[in-house]
């Protein structure tokens, strides 16, 4: 194996960078705090739009974590989750000490089902249980159903944390995904559209949420000149060197955005002809889709037996990563035991799906041995 590795999807700096974290280091702001993260939030805030108030976080997952507390959950409640995600949407409700409610996907986004959805809180009333909160998720960037999840939500009256870790720079009629929900979240993890090496961020409708949030963020002090603590606080604001990452980032975040386009319309074109293979696409045009990560399913009837493990070991063998699509949580050993409604389709797709290289920094020439060992496996068909 000479051919240097094909990454699913790396960090790709823009060059700016550097001169962020060296004014940090330059001022001696190395903390959790200081003028990065400010200015990174304002970065943020001013590309969302909508009013959004944003706070700079140490992960997504903290975000998560946050944005429940937030919305009351506490011991004992029920949260609502899309099943067909990363393990970080859902393990934020067991720190919390509540019970996740798993929903299925459907197949136009592969995001939480309406319909799913409404029989799973009609169930959870029934049994005495009103869910405190619906975590909906956009996967590899293509916007859930805004308008059906948002309906279904209002009618029972709960709250919707909206998980766009995946989805920045995506929209919905022109709307930016991070602003739908009664809490948004974003992450900023090192395979993600623009990155702070590790980190997050939550985002609110209201100053005063905000601030509660980064009140919880930073060891909840009250406000006294000794510390003092009235309630469970956290360790989780983003560092000021990072935050550094992040305002460099987001200088390129539009560029990185049409180059993970480009590498979707790439896939749609290599793909054009091959009977079985669907290229995962946003819906209608209501739907901008970053294609954070752009997505097959492969139908081995049609392929004359070649399934997505087939062409992922043949993938690797050129030393090209791909991967299978989220495991549904109401698979995974953890959360087996855990309520579950709907039917098959996140099983299905994970079962028949594969994510393959979507990196802004992808070359042509990697773009050209991508199409070679894709089209070698196939020719035979």
């Amino acid at each position: 194996m000479n051919n240097s590795k094909i990454w699913l999807s790396s960090p790709h700096m823009g060059g700016t960078e550097q001169q962020y974290i060296q004014e940090a280091f330059d001022a001696n702001w190395v903390a959790p705090l200081g003028p990065n993260v400010n200015g990174l939030e304002q970065d943020l805030e001013n590309y969302l739009g909508n009013n959004a108030h944003v706070g700079a976080l140490s992960s997504g997952t903290a975000a998560i974590h946050l944005g429940l507390i937030l919305l009351g959950v506490q011991p004992g409640d029920e949260v609502i989750c899309q099943s067909m995600t990363f393990s970080a949407s859902a393990n934020p409700i067991l720190y919390l000490g509540a019970t996740p409610v798993f929903v299925d996907s459907e197949t136009q986004t592969w995001n939480l089902c309406p319909v799913a959805l409404e029989e799973a809180i009609l169930a959870r009333i029934q049994k005495g249980k009103k869910p405190k909160a619906i975590i909906a998720v956009h996967l590899y960037g293509v916007p859930y159903q805004i308008e059906a999840i948002r309906v279904v939500a209002d009618t029972y009256q709960i709250p919707i944390l909206e998980d766009s870790a995946e989805a920045l720079g995506s929209t919905y009629k022109g709307q930016k995904c991070g602003t739908f929900g009664n809490i948004g979240i974003l992450s900023f993890n090192g395979n993600k559209i623009i990155t702070t090496s590790g980190g997050g961020a939550i985002v609110t409708q209201t100053e005063a949420l905000k601030e509660k949030a980064i009140f919880y963020a930073t060891q909840a002090r009250d406000n006294a000149p000794h510390y003092q603590h009235s309630e469970i606080g956290y360790n989780y604001r983003m560092s000021n060197i990072c935050a550094g990452i992040g305002r460099g980032q987001m200088e390129v975040l539009d560029k990185h955005v049409a180059l993970r386009r480009q590498m979707h319309d790439f896939y749609v074109e290599v793909f054009a002809g091959v009977e079985g293979v669907e290229v995962f696409s946003s819906p209608t045009e209501d739907y901008y889709a970053n294609y954070w990560l752009s997505a097959i399913t492969i139908d081995e009837n049609k392929t004359k037996g070649i399934t997505r493990e087939t062409l992922r070991l043949a993938l690797d063998a050129e030393n090209i990563e791909s991967r299978p699509l989220w495991k549904p949580m109401h698979l995974q050993p953890i959360f087996f035991n855990y309520p579950y409604y709907g039917k098959q389709v996140a099983e299905t797709l994970f079962e028949t799906g594969l994510c393959l290289p979507s990196g802004s920094n992808l070359t042509d020439e990697d773009r050209t041995r991508i199409k070679k060992a894709i089209h070698t496996i196939f020719k035979h068909q």
